[in-house]
């Protein structure tokens, strides 16, 4: 075996290109891995994923990044949920949160219990008030969860807001400080073995040559190395997500400080809204062949909370993902690998599980790229991007916006057939999908599930083993513990202002809502 560090070269910086050089120099052995990030600041990032799910918070505490320097770095602020405004039809709001719906009682999930309930008539109340995160979400309240697991409390976990430029920027920081090595430069040709048809080496414009033995193409919507390079197509997606065009645009920020994501659904899309310390991001998803750049433009900006801080930047994009993410010895990540509108915000979770997924099938140092590691890299990736599809997908198909173009295309188009089996199943059985792997809970599907309008018609017969009136006693008490606990829960503005708070970032001006 040889003693030279196994050279790992990264194309690409950004979120993606420095999320996975801050990953592998805190997963891997520093002196068995070589590892080189080569970056243009002549060439942009996209940057507008500024919202996580709660696996950032785990991604972060295996690193040992400390949350409050994060938080202040990245002028962050905390996440509990996303609301939904005007999905199912105009004036109806759900809130996806961080946390579980109720109690496992008598050997079934909650929402059988819920269902049974709903169905005799004798519990009116939406799945959402047995939710704690929810009620914080809606008190605008925020505290590190209880680590008592018996305590109402500890129901919940939490992500982030901040700003994607401070995060890149933060994590280059702490990656070059644990011996990642930047290099500037533009490549103007890609080497290849011609042997083997792996890449040797990448060319800059600066004359260097980079060799290694396994690269990683975090070169975004050009997938130089998985795309165009190695060849491997690209499945589109676009007959069940149509939208392919962005606007982004930020605004003053406003009071309340909301410790939750907003997406509205709009005539031709959606919007987004995403506060921090210092802004709020917002941005409008919208589909080209059913709403134009001007309308799009002022819906957007007729849905901004404060004064608009910049001119709004349009960004195109097609859904779908590569056929596969690892290609010889070479993985991509972020935008090279795939794209998925931010509508769960899953940009930086596919990041993260793909940097955590080759942290722990890379090869060591003497060895050469593995198949077998390869094809479970690739499954893990299918995975992950296939679920996130069909979650994504049925936030749209799943409406009532009669008489709207967008809408009506995607309520009455075929759906995947893994999407449609999982809408079947929860309407007679009140199952509801749980993966081992995969990123989103059942408990992610069932707040969607009720709040577009898909209801079951049975519950589990394992419920009938507790009484209908011990059912409706618990089902009280816990509602009513939601209730209260969150009412007493310190305002996000509060926790933020004592925790994490930035020196550049300003009170939020009084909403004008």
């Amino acid at each position: 075996m040889t003693s030279e560090p196994y050279r790992i070269v990264i194309l690409g910086g950004g979120t993606a290109g420095w999320m996975c050089a801050a990953g592998l120099a805190g997963l891997l052995a520093a002196a068995d891995y070589d590892i080189t990030l080569i970056e243009s600041d002549e060439i942009g990032t996209v940057g507008v994923g500024e919202a996580t799910l709660p696996h950032i918070k785990s991604f972060n505490d295996r690193l040992g990044i400390d949350e409050a320097e994060f938080m202040r770095a990245t002028r962050g602020t905390i996440k509990i949920g996303i609301e939904f405004v005007d999905w199912l039809r105009p004036g109806a709001r759900y809130i996806h949160p961080f946390g579980t719906f109720g109690d496992r009682w008598a050997s079934a999930d909650f929402q059988h219990h819920w269902a049974r309930a709903r169905l005799a008539g004798t519990d009116g109340r939406s799945l959402q008030d047995y939710s704690f995160a929810v009620a914080a979400a809606r008190a605008n309240g925020f505290e590190h969860p209880n680590d008592d697991p018996k305590s109402i409390r500890s129901t919940y976990s939490y992500a982030y807001h901040f700003d994607a430029g401070l995060y890149a920027a933060y994590l280059r920081k702490w990656a070059t400080a644990r011996g990642i090595r930047r290099m500037e430069g533009k490549v103007l040709d890609v080497v290849r073995d011609t042997q083997s048809g792996d890449v040797a080496s990448l060319t800059l414009a600066s004359g260097d040559e980079v060799a290694g033995d396994l690269f990683i193409d975090c070169s975004g919507f050009r997938s130089l190395l998985l795309g165009q390079t190695m060849g491997v197509p690209w499945l589109d997606w676009s007959a069940w997500l149509p939208c392919d065009r962005a606007l982004a645009v930020p605004c003053a920020s406003v009071a309340p400080l909301t410790p939750y994501t907003r997406a509205t659904a709009q005539r031709g899309g959606w919007t987004w809204r995403i506060p921090l310390q210092h802004r709020i991001g917002n941005g409008h998803v919208f589909s080209s062949a059913f709403c134009g750049e001007e309308e799009a433009r002022r819906t957007l900006l007729d849905a901004l909370d404060g004064a608009a801080l910049d001119e709004p930047r349009l960004l195109r994009f097609q859904a779908g993902r590569r056929a596969a993410g690892w290609a010889g010895n070479v993985v991509a990540m972020g935008l090279a690998s795939g794209f998925l509108e931010p509508l769960e915000s899953t940009s930086i979770f596919l990041i993260q599980a793909a940097t955590t997924d080759l942290a722990g099938l890379v090869p060591r140092r003497g060895e050469r790229v593995d198949p077998r590691m390869v094809r479970e890299f690739n499954r893990l990736f299918e995975i992950h991007h296939d679920r996130i599809r069909d979650f994504l997908v049925f936030h749209y198909t799943a409406n009532e916006r009669i008489g709207e173009p967008l809408w009506d295309h995607v309520r009455t188009m075929p759906l995947p057939d893994s999407l449609a089996h999982k809408l079947a199943l929860f309407r007679e059985s009140a199952v509801a999908p749980d993966y081992k792997l995969g990123l989103f809970s059942r408990d992610s599907w069932l707040s969607v599930l009720e709040g577009q309008g898909v209801l079951p018609s049975a519950a589990s017969p394992l419920t009938r083993r507790l009484p209908a009136a011990d059912l409706q006693a618990r089902l009280d008490d816990l509602a009513m513990r939601i209730a209260v606990n969150a009412a007493d829960m310190t305002p996000h503005a509060d926790f933020i202002a004592g925790y994490c708070a930035s020196e550049a970032a300003s009170p939020p001006a009084a909403s004008a809502a």
